[in-house]
Protein backbone atom coordinates (compact mmCIF):
# COMPACT_ATOMS: atom_id res chain seq x y z
CA UNK A 1 0.00 0.00 0.00
CA UNK A 2 0.41 3.61 -0.06
CA UNK A 3 2.29 3.92 3.31
CA UNK A 4 4.91 1.12 2.70
CA UNK A 5 7.86 2.50 0.99
CA UNK A 6 11.27 0.97 -0.19
CA UNK A 7 12.50 4.63 -1.49
CA UNK A 8 15.57 5.02 0.95
CA UNK A 9 13.40 4.26 4.10
CA UNK A 10 15.27 1.02 4.32
CA UNK A 11 18.42 2.10 5.17
CA UNK A 12 16.87 4.95 7.79
CA UNK A 13 15.23 1.74 9.59
CA UNK A 14 18.69 0.00 9.31
CA UNK A 15 20.87 3.06 11.08
CA UNK A 16 17.91 3.43 13.46
CA UNK A 17 17.26 0.36 14.84
CA UNK A 18 20.85 -0.55 15.23
CA UNK A 19 21.91 2.43 17.04
CA UNK A 20 18.54 1.81 19.05
CA UNK A 21 19.71 -1.77 20.14
CA UNK A 22 23.24 -0.94 21.55
CA UNK A 23 21.91 2.01 23.30
CA UNK A 24 19.62 -0.43 24.83
CA UNK A 25 22.05 -2.00 25.99
CA UNK A 26 24.32 0.34 27.27
CA UNK A 27 20.93 0.84 29.00
CA UNK A 28 20.65 -2.48 30.63
CA UNK A 29 24.46 -2.60 31.48
CA UNK A 30 24.51 0.67 33.53
CA UNK A 31 20.92 -0.57 35.26
CA UNK A 32 22.83 -3.95 36.30
CA UNK A 33 26.21 -2.18 37.20
CA UNK A 34 24.46 0.32 39.12
CA UNK A 35 21.03 -0.91 40.60
CA UNK A 36 22.22 -2.98 43.62
CA UNK A 37 23.31 0.61 45.38
CA UNK A 38 20.99 3.10 44.23
CA UNK A 39 17.43 0.75 44.41
CA UNK A 40 18.55 -3.00 45.37
CA UNK A 41 16.75 -4.68 48.14
CA UNK A 42 19.37 -2.90 50.59
CA UNK A 43 19.70 0.35 48.08
CA UNK A 44 19.28 3.88 49.16
CA UNK A 45 15.70 3.77 47.81
CA UNK A 46 14.55 -0.07 47.92
CA UNK A 47 12.30 -0.95 45.12
CA UNK A 48 10.19 -3.30 47.10
CA UNK A 49 9.42 -0.08 49.39
CA UNK A 50 8.25 1.68 46.43
CA UNK A 51 6.11 -1.06 45.05
CA UNK A 52 4.52 -1.62 48.52
CA UNK A 53 3.31 2.16 48.60
CA UNK A 54 2.81 2.50 44.33
CA UNK A 55 0.33 0.69 42.17
CA UNK A 56 0.83 -0.87 39.80
CA UNK A 57 -1.39 0.64 37.01
CA UNK A 58 0.83 4.00 38.16
CA UNK A 59 3.92 1.97 37.38
CA UNK A 60 3.55 -1.34 35.68
CA UNK A 61 6.68 -3.73 36.16
CA UNK A 62 6.82 -6.87 36.69
CA UNK A 63 9.05 -5.38 40.23
CA UNK A 64 5.32 -5.74 41.49
CA UNK A 65 4.51 -9.38 42.03
CA UNK A 66 8.46 -10.31 42.83
CA UNK A 67 11.32 -8.31 43.49
CA UNK A 68 15.03 -9.93 44.16
CA UNK A 69 18.45 -8.45 43.44
CA UNK A 70 19.21 -11.52 41.62
CA UNK A 71 15.91 -11.23 39.38
CA UNK A 72 16.70 -7.60 38.90
CA UNK A 73 20.02 -8.69 37.79
CA UNK A 74 18.79 -11.54 35.26
CA UNK A 75 16.43 -9.02 33.93
CA UNK A 76 19.25 -6.48 32.70
CA UNK A 77 21.51 -9.70 31.88
CA UNK A 78 18.64 -10.64 29.52
CA UNK A 79 18.16 -7.33 27.93
CA UNK A 80 21.76 -7.26 27.04
CA UNK A 81 21.62 -10.25 25.49
CA UNK A 82 18.85 -9.78 23.75
CA UNK A 83 19.51 -5.90 22.51
CA UNK A 84 22.97 -7.31 21.52
CA UNK A 85 21.28 -9.88 19.50
CA UNK A 86 19.45 -7.41 17.60
CA UNK A 87 22.02 -4.80 17.16
CA UNK A 88 23.77 -7.81 15.35
CA UNK A 89 21.08 -8.30 13.50
CA UNK A 90 19.10 -10.71 14.24
CA UNK A 91 15.56 -9.09 14.24
CA UNK A 92 16.50 -9.04 10.56
CA UNK A 93 16.94 -12.77 9.96
CA UNK A 94 14.01 -13.97 11.41
CA UNK A 95 10.32 -13.78 10.67
CA UNK A 96 8.59 -10.70 10.80
CA UNK A 97 6.27 -11.69 14.00
CA UNK A 98 9.05 -13.05 15.83
CA UNK A 99 11.00 -9.18 15.12
CA UNK A 100 8.13 -7.69 16.31
CA UNK A 101 8.19 -9.50 19.82
CA UNK A 102 11.94 -9.57 19.94
CA UNK A 103 11.52 -5.54 20.28
CA UNK A 104 8.52 -5.48 22.17
CA UNK A 105 10.12 -7.89 25.13
CA UNK A 106 13.10 -5.38 24.93
CA UNK A 107 10.65 -2.47 25.25
CA UNK A 108 8.84 -4.43 28.26
CA UNK A 109 12.19 -5.36 30.02
CA UNK A 110 13.35 -1.79 30.24
CA UNK A 111 9.98 -0.24 31.27
CA UNK A 112 9.63 -2.44 34.07
CA UNK A 113 13.46 -1.13 35.17
CA UNK A 114 12.54 2.87 34.28
CA UNK A 115 9.05 2.73 36.18
CA UNK A 116 10.64 1.27 39.68
CA UNK A 117 13.47 3.48 39.06
CA UNK A 118 12.09 6.36 41.08
CA UNK A 119 14.17 9.45 41.27
CA UNK A 120 17.25 7.74 39.70
CA UNK A 121 15.32 7.02 36.55
CA UNK A 122 13.83 10.60 36.23
CA UNK A 123 15.49 11.95 32.81
CA UNK A 124 14.08 12.35 29.95
CA UNK A 125 15.79 10.40 28.33
CA UNK A 126 14.43 7.33 29.74
CA UNK A 127 11.08 8.33 28.29
CA UNK A 128 12.70 8.92 24.73
CA UNK A 129 14.13 5.41 24.92
CA UNK A 130 11.46 4.12 25.41
CA UNK A 131 9.35 6.01 22.96
CA UNK A 132 11.56 5.24 20.52
CA UNK A 133 10.89 1.23 21.16
CA UNK A 134 7.94 1.68 20.89
CA UNK A 135 7.97 2.66 17.67
CA UNK A 136 10.60 -0.17 16.64
CA UNK A 137 7.83 -2.22 17.09
CA UNK A 138 6.45 -1.97 13.98
CA UNK A 139 8.55 -0.73 12.03
CA UNK A 140 9.30 -4.48 10.61
CA UNK A 141 12.14 -6.13 9.33
CA UNK A 142 14.77 -6.52 6.47
CA UNK A 143 12.07 -8.36 4.91
CA UNK A 144 9.24 -6.14 4.84
CA UNK A 145 8.89 -2.96 3.08
CA UNK A 146 9.33 0.13 5.59
CA UNK A 147 5.71 1.32 6.72
CA UNK A 148 5.76 5.14 5.86
CA UNK A 149 3.27 5.90 8.69
CA UNK A 150 5.62 4.80 11.61
CA UNK A 151 9.16 6.52 9.80
CA UNK A 152 6.72 9.73 10.18
CA UNK A 153 6.15 9.20 13.45
CA UNK A 154 9.74 9.00 14.16
CA UNK A 155 9.74 12.63 12.61
CA UNK A 156 7.13 13.75 15.01
CA UNK A 157 8.46 12.29 17.94
CA UNK A 158 12.41 14.33 16.91
CA UNK A 159 10.54 17.30 16.30
CA UNK A 160 8.83 17.43 19.72
CA UNK A 161 12.56 16.40 21.42
CA UNK A 162 14.03 19.51 19.45
CA UNK A 163 11.09 21.99 18.95
CA UNK A 164 10.44 21.71 22.75
CA UNK A 165 14.12 21.98 23.79
CA UNK A 166 13.84 25.38 21.34
CA UNK A 167 10.63 26.52 22.93
CA UNK A 168 11.65 25.98 26.54
CA UNK A 169 14.48 27.84 25.99
CA UNK A 170 13.35 30.70 24.68
CA UNK A 171 10.60 31.04 27.12
CA UNK A 172 12.38 30.61 30.09
CA UNK A 173 15.88 32.13 31.18
CA UNK A 174 16.45 35.75 29.67
CA UNK A 175 20.20 34.71 28.40
CA UNK A 176 19.04 32.23 26.34
CA UNK A 177 16.64 35.70 24.40
CA UNK A 178 20.13 37.45 24.61
CA UNK A 179 22.82 34.46 23.20
CA UNK A 180 24.52 34.66 26.10
CA UNK A 181 23.85 31.50 27.73
CA UNK A 182 27.02 30.05 27.09
CA UNK A 183 29.42 32.32 28.59
CA UNK A 184 28.16 30.03 31.62
CA UNK A 185 26.39 26.57 30.06
CA UNK A 186 29.77 24.58 29.79
CA UNK A 187 31.11 25.43 32.54
CA UNK A 188 27.88 24.91 35.15
CA UNK A 189 26.59 22.25 33.00
CA UNK A 190 25.69 18.71 34.71
CA UNK A 191 28.88 16.44 33.85
CA UNK A 192 31.88 18.42 31.61
CA UNK A 193 33.69 16.42 29.41
CA UNK A 194 37.19 16.21 28.24
CA UNK A 195 36.63 19.41 25.62
CA UNK A 196 34.07 21.47 28.17
CA UNK A 197 37.08 23.49 29.32
CA UNK A 198 38.01 24.71 26.11
CA UNK A 199 34.58 24.96 24.68
CA UNK A 200 34.21 27.46 27.67
CA UNK A 201 36.84 29.22 26.47
CA UNK A 202 35.82 29.94 23.03
CA UNK A 203 35.50 33.87 22.23
CA UNK A 204 32.21 35.31 23.76
CA UNK A 205 31.23 36.05 20.02
CA UNK A 206 31.82 32.53 19.00
CA UNK A 207 29.68 31.38 21.98
CA UNK A 208 27.10 33.59 20.67
CA UNK A 209 27.47 32.29 17.33
CA UNK A 210 26.92 29.05 19.34
CA UNK A 211 23.45 29.91 21.16
CA UNK A 212 22.30 31.22 17.80
CA UNK A 213 22.88 28.42 15.73
CA UNK A 214 21.17 26.35 18.53
CA UNK A 215 18.18 28.33 17.99
CA UNK A 216 18.44 27.24 14.61
CA UNK A 217 18.20 24.08 14.60
CA UNK A 218 15.40 23.35 17.50
CA UNK A 219 13.16 26.34 16.42
CA UNK A 220 13.39 26.29 12.51
CA UNK A 221 15.29 22.77 11.32
CA UNK A 222 12.32 20.72 13.40
CA UNK A 223 9.60 22.46 10.94
CA UNK A 224 11.58 21.35 7.46
CA UNK A 225 11.10 17.58 8.75
CA UNK A 226 7.45 17.65 7.07
CA UNK A 227 8.55 18.66 3.80
CA UNK A 228 9.72 16.91 0.82
CA UNK A 229 12.92 15.03 0.61
CA UNK A 230 15.90 16.38 0.28
CA UNK A 231 14.57 19.09 2.33
CA UNK A 232 13.72 16.75 5.07
CA UNK A 233 16.81 15.19 5.32
CA UNK A 234 19.00 17.77 4.99
CA UNK A 235 17.31 19.20 7.93
CA UNK A 236 18.02 15.77 9.96
CA UNK A 237 21.37 16.08 8.61
CA UNK A 238 22.29 18.95 9.91
CA UNK A 239 20.49 18.52 13.66
CA UNK A 240 22.91 15.29 13.50
CA UNK A 241 25.81 17.66 13.42
CA UNK A 242 24.57 19.99 16.04
CA UNK A 243 24.16 16.99 18.21
CA UNK A 244 27.50 15.76 17.68
CA UNK A 245 28.80 18.88 18.47
CA UNK A 246 26.68 18.83 22.08
CA UNK A 247 28.56 15.15 22.20
CA UNK A 248 31.71 16.99 22.17
CA UNK A 249 30.71 19.61 24.59
CA UNK A 250 29.26 17.38 27.86
CA UNK A 251 27.81 14.49 29.12
CA UNK A 252 24.47 13.79 28.27
CA UNK A 253 23.59 10.26 28.51
CA UNK A 254 21.88 8.97 25.37
CA UNK A 255 20.16 11.93 25.08
CA UNK A 256 22.15 12.91 22.04
CA UNK A 257 22.69 9.86 20.66
CA UNK A 258 18.33 8.42 20.61
CA UNK A 259 18.16 11.84 18.98
CA UNK A 260 20.71 10.95 16.46
CA UNK A 261 18.97 7.65 15.54
CA UNK A 262 15.79 9.77 14.95
CA UNK A 263 17.62 12.33 13.19
CA UNK A 264 19.64 9.14 10.83
CA UNK A 265 16.01 7.76 10.22
CA UNK A 266 14.92 11.04 8.27
CA UNK A 267 18.38 11.63 6.73
CA UNK A 268 18.98 8.02 5.53
CA UNK A 269 17.05 8.52 2.08
CA UNK A 270 19.64 10.99 0.76
CA UNK A 271 22.43 8.76 0.41
CA UNK A 272 21.04 5.44 -0.54
CA UNK A 273 18.46 3.36 -2.07
CA UNK A 274 17.31 -0.68 -2.44
CA UNK A 275 18.94 -2.72 -5.09
CA UNK A 276 15.67 -4.45 -4.97
CA UNK A 277 11.96 -3.28 -4.29
CA UNK A 278 10.93 -5.04 -0.83
CA UNK A 279 8.05 -7.33 -0.47
CA UNK A 280 5.03 -5.87 0.90
CA UNK A 281 4.04 -6.66 4.47
CA UNK A 282 1.09 -9.38 4.95
CA UNK A 283 -2.04 -7.93 5.29
CA UNK A 284 -2.01 -8.09 9.54
CA UNK A 285 1.11 -6.14 9.78
CA UNK A 286 -0.94 -3.43 8.19
CA UNK A 287 -3.63 -3.09 10.41
CA UNK A 288 -1.40 -3.38 13.20
CA UNK A 289 0.24 -0.31 11.54
CA UNK A 290 -2.94 1.51 11.41
CA UNK A 291 -3.81 1.11 14.69
CA UNK A 292 -0.23 1.99 16.32
CA UNK A 293 -0.25 5.27 14.33
CA UNK A 294 -3.82 6.02 15.49
CA UNK A 295 -2.90 5.32 18.85
CA UNK A 296 0.04 7.51 19.32
CA UNK A 297 -2.07 10.41 17.09
CA UNK A 298 -4.90 9.59 20.15
CA UNK A 299 -2.06 10.07 22.98
CA UNK A 300 0.24 13.26 20.98
CA UNK A 301 -2.82 15.56 22.14
CA UNK A 302 -1.60 16.66 25.43
CA UNK A 303 2.47 16.82 24.49
CA UNK A 304 1.04 19.15 21.56
CA UNK A 305 -1.32 21.20 23.96
CA UNK A 306 2.16 21.80 25.60
CA UNK A 307 4.11 23.03 23.14
CA UNK A 308 1.90 25.88 22.52
CA UNK A 309 0.83 26.78 26.10
CA UNK A 310 3.31 29.16 27.88
CA UNK A 311 3.62 26.82 31.28
CA UNK A 312 5.40 24.38 28.72
CA UNK A 313 6.85 21.25 31.07
CA UNK A 314 9.87 19.81 30.61
CA UNK A 315 10.55 15.52 30.04
CA UNK A 316 6.39 14.63 31.28
CA UNK A 317 5.49 11.07 30.50
CA UNK A 318 1.47 11.40 30.17
CA UNK A 319 0.64 7.71 30.70
CA UNK A 320 2.84 5.21 32.46
CA UNK A 321 3.49 3.15 29.49
CA UNK A 322 5.83 6.35 28.36
CA UNK A 323 4.62 5.96 24.65
CA UNK A 324 4.66 10.09 23.48
CA UNK A 325 6.15 12.32 25.93
CA UNK A 326 6.97 15.81 26.68
CA UNK A 327 10.77 17.05 26.28
CA UNK A 328 13.05 19.54 26.80
CA UNK A 329 16.12 20.69 29.03
CA UNK A 330 18.13 23.80 30.14
CA UNK A 331 15.05 25.98 30.04
CA UNK A 332 17.07 28.31 32.95
CA UNK A 333 20.87 28.21 33.28
CA UNK A 334 22.67 28.02 36.48
CA UNK A 335 25.21 31.10 36.59
CA UNK A 336 27.51 29.99 39.15
CA UNK A 337 28.80 25.94 39.42
CA UNK A 338 28.15 24.45 42.76
CA UNK A 339 29.46 20.93 43.93
CA UNK A 340 29.10 18.87 47.20
CA UNK A 341 32.40 17.34 48.39
CA UNK A 342 31.75 14.35 50.53
CA UNK A 343 34.62 13.73 53.20
CA UNK A 344 35.26 10.91 56.10
CA UNK A 345 37.60 10.69 58.52
CA UNK A 346 38.76 8.02 60.64
CA UNK A 347 38.62 10.42 64.44
CA UNK A 348 35.76 9.62 66.53
CA UNK A 349 35.48 12.92 67.87
CA UNK A 350 36.45 15.88 65.24
CA UNK A 351 37.51 19.53 65.29
CA UNK A 352 39.97 21.90 63.41
CA UNK A 353 42.56 19.26 64.09
CA UNK A 354 40.78 17.10 62.08
CA UNK A 355 42.25 15.17 58.92
CA UNK A 356 39.38 14.66 56.04
CA UNK A 357 40.00 12.73 53.21
CA UNK A 358 37.30 13.22 50.66
CA UNK A 359 35.64 10.46 47.75
CA UNK A 360 35.79 11.02 44.48
CA UNK A 361 33.28 10.41 42.07
CA UNK A 362 33.30 9.30 38.34
CA UNK A 363 32.22 11.60 36.31
CA UNK A 364 31.46 14.70 38.65
CA UNK A 365 34.39 17.30 39.67
CA UNK A 366 36.44 16.73 42.56
CA UNK A 367 39.80 16.96 42.27
CA UNK A 368 40.49 20.32 40.82
CA UNK A 369 43.57 18.56 39.05
CA UNK A 370 41.52 16.02 37.80
CA UNK A 371 40.14 16.90 33.86
CA UNK A 372 36.89 15.56 32.99
CA UNK A 373 36.15 12.33 31.78
CA UNK A 374 33.52 11.44 28.88
CA UNK A 375 31.22 8.83 30.06
CA UNK A 376 28.36 9.12 27.76
CA UNK A 377 26.38 7.39 26.28
CA UNK A 378 27.27 5.88 29.62
CA UNK A 379 24.78 7.39 32.49
CA UNK A 380 26.23 7.74 36.22
CA UNK A 381 23.01 8.54 37.77
CA UNK A 382 24.28 9.38 41.46
CA UNK A 383 27.02 11.52 39.52
CA UNK A 384 23.70 13.53 38.07
CA UNK A 385 22.02 13.51 41.08
CA UNK A 386 24.59 15.08 43.13
CA UNK A 387 24.57 18.14 40.55
CA UNK A 388 20.85 18.67 41.30
CA UNK A 389 21.58 18.23 45.23
CA UNK A 390 24.09 21.05 44.54
CA UNK A 391 21.56 23.25 43.44
CA UNK A 392 19.14 22.86 46.44
CA UNK A 393 19.12 20.15 49.71
CA UNK A 394 15.86 19.21 48.39
CA UNK A 395 16.57 17.26 45.40
CA UNK A 396 18.66 14.89 48.09
CA UNK A 397 16.31 14.55 50.55
CA UNK A 398 15.36 10.94 50.09
CA UNK A 399 18.76 9.46 48.93
CA UNK A 400 21.59 11.31 50.46
CA UNK A 401 21.33 10.45 54.14
CA UNK A 402 21.32 6.93 52.61
CA UNK A 403 24.20 7.49 51.09
CA UNK A 404 25.93 8.69 53.99
CA UNK A 405 24.93 5.82 56.33
CA UNK A 406 26.35 3.61 53.58
CA UNK A 407 29.62 5.28 53.35
CA UNK A 408 29.92 5.15 56.93
CA UNK A 409 29.75 1.02 56.58
CA UNK A 410 32.13 1.09 53.42
CA UNK A 411 29.35 -0.66 51.29
CA UNK A 412 30.77 -2.23 48.75
CA UNK A 413 27.67 -1.72 46.15
CA UNK A 414 27.76 1.44 46.98
CA UNK A 415 31.50 2.36 46.87
CA UNK A 416 31.50 1.05 43.64
CA UNK A 417 29.65 4.06 42.18
CA UNK A 418 32.60 5.76 43.18
CA UNK A 419 35.57 6.29 41.85
CA UNK A 420 37.88 6.18 45.30
CA UNK A 421 37.15 5.55 48.77
CA UNK A 422 39.55 6.81 51.23
CA UNK A 423 39.12 4.39 53.78
CA UNK A 424 39.78 1.23 51.70
CA UNK A 425 40.72 -1.13 55.34
CA UNK A 426 38.46 -0.19 57.84
CA UNK A 427 35.35 2.54 57.23
CA UNK A 428 35.36 6.46 58.40
CA UNK A 429 33.95 7.18 61.91
CA UNK A 430 32.15 10.33 60.71
CA UNK A 431 31.08 12.04 57.41
CA UNK A 432 30.76 15.45 56.42
CA UNK A 433 29.35 17.41 53.16
CA UNK A 434 30.63 20.80 52.28
CA UNK A 435 29.57 22.81 48.73
CA UNK A 436 32.41 24.76 47.45
CA UNK A 437 31.78 26.93 44.43
CA UNK A 438 33.68 25.38 40.86
CA UNK A 439 34.98 27.39 37.75
CA UNK A 440 36.94 26.74 35.46
CA UNK A 441 40.60 27.76 35.32
CA UNK A 442 41.89 30.23 33.06
CA UNK A 443 44.60 29.48 30.45
CA UNK A 444 46.96 30.97 32.80
CA UNK A 445 46.25 28.81 35.53
CA UNK A 446 46.11 26.00 33.71
CA UNK A 447 49.76 26.97 33.04
CA UNK A 448 50.74 27.40 36.35
CA UNK A 449 48.90 25.14 38.96
CA UNK A 450 47.56 22.07 36.19
CA UNK A 451 44.24 22.56 37.96
CA UNK A 452 41.49 22.03 35.54
CA UNK A 453 39.27 23.90 37.99
CA UNK A 454 39.64 26.23 41.02
CA UNK A 455 37.62 26.40 43.99
CA UNK A 456 36.46 28.24 47.29
CA UNK A 457 34.38 27.21 49.86
CA UNK A 458 30.81 28.28 50.12
CA UNK A 459 28.92 26.31 53.54
CA UNK A 460 28.14 23.01 54.68
CA UNK A 461 25.69 20.60 53.81
CA UNK A 462 26.08 17.68 56.03
CA UNK A 463 27.71 18.57 59.64
CA UNK A 464 29.78 15.51 60.50
CA UNK A 465 28.09 12.65 61.46
CA UNK A 466 28.63 9.15 63.04
CA UNK A 467 26.88 6.00 62.33
CA UNK A 468 25.44 5.93 66.04
CA UNK A 469 23.68 9.61 64.85
CA UNK A 470 22.39 7.44 61.81
CA UNK A 471 20.68 4.58 63.20
CA UNK A 472 17.01 4.48 62.06
CA UNK A 473 17.33 7.28 59.82
CA UNK A 474 18.36 4.52 56.50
Amino acid sequence: MAWFSDSGYWLGRLVFQRLLAVLYLLAFLAALRQFRALMGARGMLPVPEYVARVPFRAAPSVFHWRYSDRLFAGWCRCGMVLSAAVAAGVADAVPLWASMVLWAVLWALYLSIVNVGQTWYSFGWESLLLESGSLAVFLGNADTAPPVLIMWLLRWVLFRVEFGAGLIKMRGDRCWRDLTCLYYHHETQPMPGPLSWFFHHLPKPLHKVEVAANHFAQLGLPVLLFTPQPIAGWAAAAMVVTQLWLVLSGNFAWLNWVTIALAASVAAPLWARPDAPLPAPPLWFEVLVLIATAGVAWLSYRPARNLLTRQQMMNTSYEALHLVNSYGAFGSITRVRREIVIEGTADAVTGPGTTWQAYEFHGKPGDVRRVPRQFAPYHLRLDWLMWFAALSPAYARSWFVPLVARLLENDRDTLRLLRTNPFPDLPPARIRARVFRYRFTTWRELRETGAWWHRTEEREFLAPIGRSALSGRR
